[in-house]
Protein backbone atom coordinates (compact mmCIF):
# COMPACT_ATOMS: atom_id res chain seq x y z
CA UNK A 1 0.00 0.00 0.00
CA UNK A 2 2.72 2.45 -1.02
CA UNK A 3 0.13 4.96 -2.21
CA UNK A 4 -0.83 5.59 1.39
CA UNK A 5 1.20 7.28 4.08
CA UNK A 6 4.02 5.16 5.45
CA UNK A 7 4.65 5.97 9.06
CA UNK A 8 8.31 6.94 8.81
CA UNK A 9 7.13 9.82 6.60
CA UNK A 10 4.65 11.11 9.17
CA UNK A 11 7.15 13.24 11.09
CA UNK A 12 7.73 15.50 8.10
CA UNK A 13 3.99 15.79 7.53
CA UNK A 14 3.35 16.62 11.19
CA UNK A 15 5.99 19.35 11.07
CA UNK A 16 4.24 20.90 8.06
CA UNK A 17 0.91 20.81 9.91
CA UNK A 18 2.54 22.50 12.90
CA UNK A 19 3.74 25.33 10.67
CA UNK A 20 0.20 25.76 9.35
CA UNK A 21 -1.12 25.93 12.91
CA UNK A 22 1.45 28.59 13.80
CA UNK A 23 0.51 30.61 10.71
CA UNK A 24 -3.17 30.43 11.61
CA UNK A 25 -2.47 31.54 15.18
CA UNK A 26 -0.79 34.69 13.84
CA UNK A 27 -4.21 36.00 12.88
CA UNK A 28 -5.15 38.72 15.32
CA UNK A 29 -8.56 38.94 16.93
CA UNK A 30 -9.22 41.86 14.64
CA UNK A 31 -8.38 39.79 11.56
CA UNK A 32 -10.75 37.06 12.68
CA UNK A 33 -13.55 39.51 13.37
CA UNK A 34 -13.12 41.17 9.96
CA UNK A 35 -13.27 37.77 8.28
CA UNK A 36 -16.43 36.92 10.23
CA UNK A 37 -18.02 40.24 9.28
CA UNK A 38 -17.09 39.73 5.63
CA UNK A 39 -18.64 36.25 5.65
CA UNK A 40 -21.83 37.63 7.19
CA UNK A 41 -22.05 40.31 4.50
CA UNK A 42 -21.51 37.73 1.77
CA UNK A 43 -24.27 35.54 3.21
CA UNK A 44 -26.68 38.45 3.60
CA UNK A 45 -26.20 39.57 0.00
CA UNK A 46 -26.32 36.07 -1.46
CA UNK A 47 -29.25 34.99 -3.61
CA UNK A 48 -28.19 31.35 -3.63
CA UNK A 49 -31.23 29.13 -3.15
CA UNK A 50 -29.32 26.94 -0.71
CA UNK A 51 -29.28 29.90 1.68
CA UNK A 52 -32.95 30.81 1.45
CA UNK A 53 -33.23 30.25 5.19
CA UNK A 54 -30.44 32.35 6.70
CA UNK A 55 -31.61 32.16 10.30
CA UNK A 56 -28.80 29.87 11.43
CA UNK A 57 -26.23 32.09 9.71
CA UNK A 58 -26.89 34.76 12.35
CA UNK A 59 -25.02 32.58 14.84
CA UNK A 60 -21.37 33.65 14.96
CA UNK A 61 -20.23 30.36 16.46
CA UNK A 62 -21.90 28.48 13.61
CA UNK A 63 -20.20 30.62 10.95
CA UNK A 64 -16.80 30.25 12.60
CA UNK A 65 -16.93 26.52 11.86
CA UNK A 66 -16.62 27.32 8.17
CA UNK A 67 -13.91 29.92 8.69
CA UNK A 68 -11.76 27.56 10.73
CA UNK A 69 -12.31 24.74 8.23
CA UNK A 70 -10.89 26.91 5.43
CA UNK A 71 -8.21 28.70 7.48
CA UNK A 72 -10.23 31.90 7.44
CA UNK A 73 -10.47 32.21 3.68
CA UNK A 74 -13.78 34.07 3.36
CA UNK A 75 -14.59 32.98 -0.20
CA UNK A 76 -13.84 29.32 0.50
CA UNK A 77 -15.80 29.55 3.75
CA UNK A 78 -18.84 30.86 1.89
CA UNK A 79 -18.60 28.14 -0.77
CA UNK A 80 -18.37 25.47 1.94
CA UNK A 81 -21.36 27.02 3.72
CA UNK A 82 -23.39 26.81 0.51
CA UNK A 83 -22.42 23.16 -0.09
CA UNK A 84 -23.31 22.31 3.52
CA UNK A 85 -26.78 23.82 3.25
CA UNK A 86 -27.35 22.36 -0.20
CA UNK A 87 -26.47 18.87 1.06
CA UNK A 88 -28.77 19.26 4.04
CA UNK A 89 -31.61 20.38 1.81
CA UNK A 90 -31.08 17.38 -0.47
CA UNK A 91 -30.75 14.88 2.40
CA UNK A 92 -32.73 16.20 5.40
CA UNK A 93 -33.24 12.62 6.62
CA UNK A 94 -29.56 12.39 7.54
CA UNK A 95 -30.01 15.14 10.14
CA UNK A 96 -33.35 13.87 11.40
CA UNK A 97 -33.61 13.30 15.19
CA UNK A 98 -31.71 10.25 16.36
CA UNK A 99 -33.68 7.03 16.04
CA UNK A 100 -33.07 3.53 17.38
CA UNK A 101 -30.45 2.79 14.72
CA UNK A 102 -28.39 5.85 15.63
CA UNK A 103 -28.57 5.09 19.35
CA UNK A 104 -27.58 1.49 18.68
CA UNK A 105 -24.56 2.69 16.70
CA UNK A 106 -23.48 5.01 19.51
CA UNK A 107 -23.97 2.24 22.08
CA UNK A 108 -21.61 0.08 20.00
CA UNK A 109 -18.93 2.78 19.84
CA UNK A 110 -19.73 3.84 16.27
CA UNK A 111 -18.49 6.45 16.88
CA UNK A 112 -17.09 6.98 20.34
CA UNK A 113 -15.51 10.16 21.69
CA UNK A 114 -12.50 10.09 23.99
CA UNK A 115 -12.84 12.18 27.12
CA UNK A 116 -9.35 13.66 26.68
CA UNK A 117 -7.85 15.45 23.70
CA UNK A 118 -4.45 14.69 22.24
CA UNK A 119 -1.43 16.90 22.90
CA UNK A 120 -2.41 19.27 20.11
CA UNK A 121 -5.91 19.82 21.45
CA UNK A 122 -7.64 17.66 18.84
CA UNK A 123 -10.80 15.71 19.56
CA UNK A 124 -10.27 11.95 19.15
CA UNK A 125 -13.09 9.86 17.67
CA UNK A 126 -13.12 6.05 17.83
CA UNK A 127 -14.83 3.55 15.55
CA UNK A 128 -14.93 -0.06 16.77
CA UNK A 129 -15.82 -1.72 13.48
CA UNK A 130 -16.19 -5.26 14.81
CA UNK A 131 -19.10 -4.11 17.01
CA UNK A 132 -21.18 -3.32 13.94
CA UNK A 133 -24.27 -5.51 13.45
CA UNK A 134 -25.48 -4.71 9.91
CA UNK A 135 -28.93 -6.34 10.20
CA UNK A 136 -29.73 -4.38 13.37
CA UNK A 137 -27.88 -1.17 12.56
CA UNK A 138 -27.61 -0.25 8.85
CA UNK A 139 -24.49 1.50 7.61
CA UNK A 140 -26.54 4.66 7.08
CA UNK A 141 -27.38 4.66 10.80
CA UNK A 142 -23.66 4.55 11.59
CA UNK A 143 -23.14 7.46 9.20
CA UNK A 144 -25.95 9.41 10.86
CA UNK A 145 -24.47 8.71 14.28
CA UNK A 146 -21.15 10.12 13.06
CA UNK A 147 -22.80 13.19 11.51
CA UNK A 148 -24.83 13.98 14.62
CA UNK A 149 -21.75 13.47 16.79
CA UNK A 150 -19.79 15.91 14.65
CA UNK A 151 -22.61 18.46 14.78
CA UNK A 152 -22.73 18.19 18.56
CA UNK A 153 -18.97 18.36 19.15
CA UNK A 154 -18.50 21.24 16.67
CA UNK A 155 -20.32 23.46 19.14
CA UNK A 156 -16.96 23.65 20.93
CA UNK A 157 -14.67 26.24 19.32
CA UNK A 158 -11.62 24.16 20.21
CA UNK A 159 -12.86 21.38 17.93
CA UNK A 160 -13.48 23.87 15.15
CA UNK A 161 -9.95 25.22 15.43
CA UNK A 162 -7.91 22.10 16.15
CA UNK A 163 -9.86 19.49 14.23
CA UNK A 164 -10.31 15.77 14.76
CA UNK A 165 -8.33 12.56 14.83
CA UNK A 166 -10.19 9.38 13.90
CA UNK A 167 -9.10 5.88 14.95
CA UNK A 168 -10.87 2.98 13.23
CA UNK A 169 -10.24 -0.35 14.94
CA UNK A 170 -10.85 -3.14 12.40
CA UNK A 171 -9.67 -5.90 14.75
CA UNK A 172 -11.96 -8.98 14.42
CA UNK A 173 -13.98 -7.25 11.68
CA UNK A 174 -15.21 -10.22 9.65
CA UNK A 175 -15.47 -10.83 5.94
CA UNK A 176 -19.22 -11.30 6.40
CA UNK A 177 -19.48 -7.82 7.91
CA UNK A 178 -17.49 -6.39 5.03
CA UNK A 179 -20.14 -7.69 2.63
CA UNK A 180 -22.51 -5.06 4.06
CA UNK A 181 -20.20 -2.16 3.16
CA UNK A 182 -22.40 -0.95 0.35
CA UNK A 183 -20.56 1.19 -2.18
CA UNK A 184 -23.37 3.71 -2.61
CA UNK A 185 -23.47 4.48 1.09
CA UNK A 186 -19.69 4.80 1.28
CA UNK A 187 -19.71 7.21 -1.64
CA UNK A 188 -22.44 9.24 0.06
CA UNK A 189 -20.36 9.41 3.23
CA UNK A 190 -17.30 10.59 1.31
CA UNK A 191 -19.28 13.24 -0.59
CA UNK A 192 -20.62 14.67 2.65
CA UNK A 193 -17.64 14.46 4.99
CA UNK A 194 -15.03 15.51 2.45
CA UNK A 195 -16.82 18.32 0.61
CA UNK A 196 -19.76 19.56 2.67
CA UNK A 197 -18.94 19.41 6.38
CA UNK A 198 -16.98 22.19 8.16
CA UNK A 199 -14.68 19.65 9.78
CA UNK A 200 -10.90 19.34 9.75
CA UNK A 201 -9.82 15.68 9.88
CA UNK A 202 -6.16 15.92 10.80
CA UNK A 203 -5.41 12.20 10.66
CA UNK A 204 -7.25 8.91 10.17
CA UNK A 205 -5.69 5.81 11.72
CA UNK A 206 -6.61 2.26 10.69
CA UNK A 207 -5.50 -0.53 13.02
CA UNK A 208 -5.94 -4.27 12.66
CA UNK A 209 -7.30 -3.90 9.13
CA UNK A 210 -7.69 -7.21 7.19
CA UNK A 211 -7.00 -7.53 3.48
CA UNK A 212 -10.64 -7.07 2.50
CA UNK A 213 -10.73 -3.70 4.26
CA UNK A 214 -7.66 -2.63 2.32
CA UNK A 215 -9.44 -3.73 -0.85
CA UNK A 216 -12.45 -1.58 0.05
CA UNK A 217 -10.11 1.33 0.72
CA UNK A 218 -8.53 0.86 -2.71
CA UNK A 219 -11.98 0.97 -4.31
CA UNK A 220 -12.95 4.29 -2.69
CA UNK A 221 -9.51 5.83 -3.23
CA UNK A 222 -10.50 7.63 -6.49
CA UNK A 223 -13.09 9.61 -4.54
CA UNK A 224 -10.62 10.83 -1.90
CA UNK A 225 -8.72 14.07 -2.25
CA UNK A 226 -4.94 13.88 -2.17
CA UNK A 227 -4.82 15.51 1.26
CA UNK A 228 -7.28 12.96 2.64
CA UNK A 229 -5.29 10.05 1.22
CA UNK A 230 -2.11 11.42 2.76
CA UNK A 231 -3.71 11.54 6.19
CA UNK A 232 -4.78 7.90 6.21
CA UNK A 233 -2.27 5.80 8.15
CA UNK A 234 -2.46 2.01 7.99
CA UNK A 235 -0.95 0.56 11.17
CA UNK A 236 -2.06 -3.05 10.81
CA UNK A 237 -1.31 -4.86 14.05
CA UNK A 238 1.57 -2.56 14.98
CA UNK A 239 0.13 -0.42 17.76
CA UNK A 240 3.51 1.11 18.52
CA UNK A 241 3.20 3.34 15.45
CA UNK A 242 -0.19 4.52 16.68
CA UNK A 243 1.37 5.29 20.04
CA UNK A 244 4.00 7.40 18.30
CA UNK A 245 1.19 9.65 17.09
CA UNK A 246 -1.13 9.68 20.12
CA UNK A 247 -0.20 9.66 23.82
CA UNK A 248 -0.81 6.45 25.76
CA UNK A 249 -2.49 8.20 28.67
CA UNK A 250 -5.54 9.23 26.59
CA UNK A 251 -6.00 5.90 24.79
CA UNK A 252 -8.23 3.11 26.14
CA UNK A 253 -6.93 -0.37 26.92
CA UNK A 254 -8.31 -1.75 23.64
CA UNK A 255 -5.82 0.41 21.76
CA UNK A 256 -2.88 -0.43 24.02
CA UNK A 257 -3.32 2.72 26.07
CA UNK A 258 -2.99 3.33 29.78
CA UNK A 259 -6.65 4.15 30.31
CA UNK A 260 -9.47 1.75 31.18
CA UNK A 261 -11.51 -0.03 28.53
CA UNK A 262 -13.60 2.34 26.48
CA UNK A 263 -17.12 2.80 27.86
CA UNK A 264 -19.42 3.76 24.99
CA UNK A 265 -22.27 4.56 27.36
CA UNK A 266 -20.52 7.73 28.57
CA UNK A 267 -20.76 9.46 25.19
CA UNK A 268 -24.18 7.90 24.53
CA UNK A 269 -25.58 9.34 27.75
CA UNK A 270 -24.04 12.73 27.03
CA UNK A 271 -25.44 12.70 23.50
CA UNK A 272 -28.92 11.79 24.78
CA UNK A 273 -28.81 14.68 27.25
CA UNK A 274 -27.82 17.11 24.50
CA UNK A 275 -30.60 15.87 22.22
CA UNK A 276 -33.21 15.60 25.02
CA UNK A 277 -33.65 11.89 24.40
CA UNK A 278 -35.20 9.91 27.23
CA UNK A 279 -34.27 6.42 26.00
CA UNK A 280 -32.22 4.76 28.78
CA UNK A 281 -28.87 3.51 27.45
CA UNK A 282 -29.63 0.00 28.68
CA UNK A 283 -32.60 -0.18 26.32
CA UNK A 284 -30.81 1.06 23.22
CA UNK A 285 -29.90 -2.38 21.92
CA UNK A 286 -33.56 -3.36 21.74
CA UNK A 287 -34.87 -0.04 20.45
CA UNK A 288 -36.59 -0.42 17.09
CA UNK A 289 -37.95 2.39 14.95
CA UNK A 290 -41.73 2.26 14.57
CA UNK A 291 -41.72 4.35 11.41
CA UNK A 292 -42.90 2.73 8.22
CA UNK A 293 -39.87 4.11 6.44
CA UNK A 294 -36.96 5.14 8.64
CA UNK A 295 -34.45 7.79 7.46
CA UNK A 296 -31.91 5.11 6.61
CA UNK A 297 -34.36 3.50 4.21
CA UNK A 298 -35.08 6.82 2.51
CA UNK A 299 -31.40 7.51 1.94
CA UNK A 300 -30.86 3.95 0.78
CA UNK A 301 -33.65 4.34 -1.78
CA UNK A 302 -32.31 7.67 -3.07
CA UNK A 303 -28.80 6.38 -3.64
CA UNK A 304 -29.83 3.10 -5.23
CA UNK A 305 -32.40 4.21 -7.74
CA UNK A 306 -30.20 3.22 -10.66
CA UNK A 307 -27.91 0.56 -9.25
CA UNK A 308 -28.12 -2.81 -7.58
CA UNK A 309 -28.88 -2.28 -3.90
CA UNK A 310 -27.22 -5.57 -2.97
CA UNK A 311 -23.83 -4.52 -4.30
CA UNK A 312 -20.98 -4.83 -1.81
CA UNK A 313 -17.28 -5.53 -1.77
CA UNK A 314 -17.97 -9.25 -1.69
CA UNK A 315 -17.01 -9.51 -5.36
CA UNK A 316 -13.66 -8.82 -6.92
CA UNK A 317 -12.07 -5.41 -6.84
CA UNK A 318 -12.48 -4.81 -10.58
CA UNK A 319 -16.25 -5.26 -10.51
CA UNK A 320 -16.52 -3.10 -7.39
CA UNK A 321 -14.65 -0.28 -9.09
CA UNK A 322 -16.86 -0.52 -12.16
CA UNK A 323 -19.98 -0.24 -9.99
CA UNK A 324 -18.65 2.82 -8.20
CA UNK A 325 -17.37 4.62 -11.27
CA UNK A 326 -20.74 4.27 -12.98
CA UNK A 327 -22.00 7.28 -11.02
CA UNK A 328 -18.77 9.25 -11.04
CA UNK A 329 -19.26 12.70 -12.53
Amino acid sequence: MNEYAEYDWRMHHMQNERLCDVSRKRLSDGDRQRALDALKETVDSSLNLALRDKSRCQDDNFLRRFLYATKYDVQQSFELLVRYHQYRREHPELWAPADGGVLRALADGLPGVLAQRDRRGRCVLLMFASNWTPHACPLVSVFRALLLTLERTLVEVQNQANGYVIIVDWTEFTFKQSCSLQAKTLKMMIDCLQDCMPVRFKSIHFIGQPWYVETALAVVKPYLKAKTRERIVLHGNNLSTLHDSLPLDILPAELGGEGPSYNSELWLQQFCRFENIDTPPGQVSTAVSKDKEVPAAKVDKAYKAKDNGNFSFHGNEKSAKSELLRDKD
